[in-house]
């Protein structure tokens, strides 16, 4: 067995050595493309003339004086203004109290002692699935949590990763209501498809019939390969020392007298949270940005309270919760403790943050080299060229979405280029433009867990390489989600073309085919 284990430590390359070859591999690249004078022409709407203007993409090079000035410049800043970075230890001065009070603990022994694993499984996908209306920081909440709720249900801590990733990236293109991404998606979906139906507007409950069945069918698909396939391949893990749970049989009166201390908490904090995002109440809705349209919009724009400062938010509800739960069962007597188990999740993240360095340095680059987009900008112009329609036309589109995630994650920078050929190609062949923007993003989402690019898969594979006892690589993280990623891929196929050919609305007054 320790043979095993050296060759494999041998082989394996670890995730820092994975980005960090990556990186090269950009650098290199960028230096090939831009001797070749790589470059694509493609026609972008103009969001205040409303008019297509040639847009030129050209790759940067890194493999030059300049590239290598940049690299040197801007590592330190880009890694400074890493998003995950600055939201994962935020978020776990919160989730450090909860579980160090033993909130946690007492929680998910309340939520799941009579639940079959398989339930709580299920249970915690669909909350995941529709955690992810709120964006990118579902993925630094649900995947430490994950690793915990398993941990206290004495499962592997690394089956609860994976399935919440899973989850979260997957379900990224099954919202039941418009997520801020689709919104921003929406103002280019409206502008190319004005240009052939004058006035053209999108339901704001466009998808909610097929999004529905998606959750449910999605959570249940998810939930099934998590039992089946994943639990079983991981095994039973390796519980250290200190890591030993004792068994609990029922609550204690301290326990929950912090519960109901907690809980009553939770409620105050939360009805005055959620009365400042309703419009129009009295001496309500102060979180929202009223210079926007959409619901949607007020609550997820840019220059919303509510945008800017739901990291804080979440995390001072954590940090109230755990510390009423401490004082409660006295777990927490003084200003040490709480000093102490604000920083507890903090402990030996070392390698995760050494990890992030890495990863943000291949994301920045990747980004300022324009090789995603130039990839995005040339199948766009070989789409522009095809001439059916129908289930194949849906099948490209899709694959499209798929296919140029890898290269650029982010939904919106690739929407901009494609969706002023993609949308009036849909719509000259009788579709609306709302399933065209359906496609897009569906296939987005089927391969956004399979790219190391996504800026929030190195959190995945930070805490995978935390409880992974022999360690993981990028590959083997990657392996993980391909059943996910297959079987949904067919789970949507087959939604879609029921779909189509049955003649479902996709939503409130929103058709397939116009």
């Amino acid at each position: 067995m320790k043979k095993l284990r050296k060759i494999k430590e041998k082989i394996l390359l670890h995730p820092m050595m994975s980005f960090l070859f990556l990186t090269a591999l950009v650098v290199l690249l960028s230096g090939v493309l831009d001797l070749l004078d790589a470059s694509v022409t493609y026609n972008k709407i103009n969001t205040r003339t409303r008019a297509y203007e040639p847009t030129l993409v050209t790759v940067e090079s890194l493999f030059n004086l300049g590239g290598i000035k940049y690299i040197f410049s801007s590592t330190v800043s880009n890694f400074v203004s890493f998003t995950p970075l600055s939201t994962l230890l935020i978020v776990l001065i919160g989730i450090g109290i909860m579980d160090k009070s033993g909130f946690l603990d007492t929680i998910f022994f309340v939520l799941t002692k009579r639940l079959a694993k398989n339930k709580v499984t299920f249970i915690f996908v669909l909350i995941c699935i529709l955690a992810t209306i709120s964006g990118d920081l579902a993925f630094v909440v649900f995947i430490p949590l994950a690793a915990l709720l398993f941990k206290y249900g004495k499962r592997n801590p690394m089956v609860g990763i994976v399935t919440a990733f899973a989850a979260l990236a997957l379900g990224y293109g099954i919202n039941v209501v418009f997520s801020s991404i689709d919104s921003s998606l929406a103002t280019y979906t409206v502008l190319a498809a004005r240009d052939i139906s004058i006035g053209y507007k999108i339901n704001s409950f466009g998808y909610l019939y097929i999004m529905i069945a998606a959750t449910i069918i999605g959570a249940g698909i998810i939930t099934y390969i998590t039992e089946a396939i994943i639990a079983p391949s991981m095994g039973k893990y390796e519980v250290e020392e200190e890591e030993i749970i004792e068994d609990k049989e029922k609550l204690t009166r301290r326990e929950l007298r912090g519960l109901i201390l907690a809980g009553l908490g939770a409620v105050i904090y939360l009805f005055i949270f959620i009365y400042n995002i309703i419009p129009g109440v009295p001496l309500g809705g102060n979180l929202l940005d009223y210079s926007q349209g959409r619901y949607i919009d007020k609550l997820f724009g840019y220059d919303s309270f509510f945008n800017n400062g739901f990291v804080f938010v979440v995390t001072f509800f954590f940090v109230l919760i755990g510390f009423l739960y401490g004082i409660g069962t006295k777990s927490i007597t003084n200003h040490r403790d709480i000093c102490d188990d604000l920083s507890h999740s903090l402990d030996g993240i070392g390698k995760v943050i050494v990890l992030l360095f890495f990863a943000s340095m291949f994301n920045s680059l990747l980004r300022y080299t324009n090789i995603g987009l130039l990839l995005t900008a040339y199948i766009t112009n070989i789409f522009d060229g095809i001439n059916f329609g129908g289930i194949p036309l849906i099948i490209v589109v899709v694959l499209i979405g798929m296919i140029t995630t890898f290269l650029s994650p982010l939904f919106l920078n690739r929407w901009i280029i494609l969706s002023g050929t993609v949308v009036p190609t849909m719509i000259t062949n009788g579709f609306t433009p709302e399933f065209a923007q359906l496609l897009f993003s569906v296939g987005s989402s089927l391969t956004y867990a399979l790219t190391p690019a996504m800026a929030y898969f190195v959190i995945y594979i930070s805490y995978l390489e935390k409880y992974d006892k022999d360690g993981i690589g990028l590959s083997k993280g990657i392996k993980y989600m391909v059943p996910y990623s297959v079987a949904i891929t067919a789970m949507w196929i087959s939604l879609i073309v029921i779909w189509y050919l049955v003649g479902l609305p996709l939503g409130i007054s929103t058709p397939v085919v116009s």
